[in-house]
């Protein structure tokens, strides 16, 4: 009875930023707990190629559909093609997200400065991070009201909550080549309350609407940030890209029932003190 709650069977499941390193893996999760999923992201080409490869893994119908999220034509292309394939959408994940990582060249130390911060670069993040997410929880969202359920998952981070720690992007030799900027933070911090309006919005409707916060993942980081990302952690590390799976499966199906407007957070305790 308890593995059943876990069971997405004869489900349809949407997953934006596809692509993406945890992208896959949300998308993997769903598949793997028996949905057929729709994987989305800009590149057509790598979108129908991961589609088939998730399909061999899973052995589940999966299709791969090129979206632009801060376009409403190209979500209501999406809708109306999943719609076409499967008859109906029952899981969104609203994964897809701009983050200025620390790697990232146009991020340098004098740019990255909230002083100095790009606007094009503000709006351009915003528009993505949180006016995407209200596209497709409009478009899908009012698809699940109209036929009496779903589950939206909305995916924010410890950042949404926190304020960034600063001090994580120094060099070992104590100087600061990046910042962490506002925007990130400010985004995902509207994704936790945006998820609570849509939770009392659609409640009556059947349409449960949660946050996956997680925390910092390792994918090739410098070895001192490692190091210090994992000292200010309670478990002592830095997450692994499928460390998300389960949070995933959770909310949305049977198991997580009676829960929405809720932030589960899997951080590894980072935001505990």
């Amino acid at each position: 009875m308890t593995s059943s709650m876990f069971s997405l069977e004869g489900r349809t499941a949407v997953v934006t930023g596809a692509l993406g390193l945890i992208g896959r893996e949300h998308c993997r999760a769903l598949a793997e707990a028996g949905a057929s999923v729709i994987a989305t992201d800009l590149d057509a080409e790598a979108c129908a190629s991961f589609a088939e490869e998730l399909s061999a893994e899973s052995g589940r119908r999966c299709m791969g559909m090129a979206a632009d999220i801060t376009d409403p034509v190209s979500v209501r292309a999406l809708f109306d093609a999943a719609v076409e394939a499967f008859g109906r959408v029952h899981i969104l994940v609203n994964n897809a997200a701009i983050n200025d990582m620390v790697e990232d060249p146009v991020s340098a130390l004098e740019a990255s400065r909230f002083e100095n911060y790009p606007i094009d670069l503000w709006r351009r993040c915003l528009d993505v991070n949180v006016t995407g997410a209200f596209i497709c929880s409009q478009v899908f969202g009012a698809h699940m009201a109209e036929q009496g359920g779903g589950s939206i998952i909305n995916i924010a981070s410890t950042y949404g909550m926190v304020a960034p720690d600063q001090s994580l992007y120094r060099n070992e030799d104590g100087t600061q080549t990046f910042y962490k900027s506002a925007v990130y933070p400010t985004a995902k911090g509207a994704i936790i309350n945006f998820t609570r309006f849509l939770a009392s919005y659609w409640g009556a409707a059947g349409v449960r609407v949660n946050t996956l916060s997680p925390g910092g993942v390792q994918n090739g980081q410098d070895r001192h940030f490692v190091e210090n990302y994992s000292r200010r952690t309670p478990l002592g590390e830095m997450a692994r890209p499928t460390d998300y799976r389960g949070g995933i499966v959770f909310l949305a199906g049977d198991a997580s029932r009676y829960m929405t407007g809720a932030n589960l957070v899997v951080d590894g305790g980072w935001t505990a003190w």
